[in-house]
């Protein structure tokens, strides 16, 4: 194992985390947003959407030779992919509202701002952490490079 692994895997859990604030904020900021795409000739709401995060090593070859501290192996996490959300929109009762149905219903995203900010207190402490980890990384290198010189 090389000594900057730990580095490694938290630079990418802090680029993947970063990612996940960013989607969140587009949740949050587009939570009352109506007219997000045009399909069939009708205006759909704005869809939640959610990070996937995966480690990056998931074969048993790859975790071996990341062990084994081998070139080309790497340990931390990355986004696979961002899904949306497929719960139902939510319906408003808004007859003046310009995109309510011939029922007075608005279809509103699916997006909850109360879920959204508690997903983003989880990021943002998981962010923390792993700059925490850094940190503590960095001092345990310069406190090796002290030992060294005396």
């Amino acid at each position: 194992m090389k000594i900057s692994t730990g580095l490694d895997i938290s630079a990418s859990a802090l680029t993947a985390q970063r990612l996940r604030m960013d989607v969140i904020s587009s949740n949050i900021a587009n939570a009352e947003t109506t007219r997000a795409e045009f399909v069939d000739g009708r205006f759909q709401p704005y869809r939640r959407k959610m990070t996937v995060l995966s480690p990056m090593n998931q074969s048993f070859s790859n975790m071996l030779q990341d062990q084994l501290g081998l070139p080309g192996s790497k340990s931390g996490v990355k986004v696979t992919k961002i899904t949306e959300d497929s719960s139902p929109f939510k319906l408003s009762y808004n007859p003046t509202h310009p995109d309510a149905d011939e029922a007075g219903y608005v279809r509103m995203p699916n997006v909850d701002v109360a879920k959204e900010m508690i997903d983003m207190i989880a990021a943002s402490r998981a962010y923390e952490a792993n700059v925490t980890a850094i940190n503590a990384s960095k001092s345990m290198f310069v406190k090796a490079l002290e030992i060294g010189r005396k």
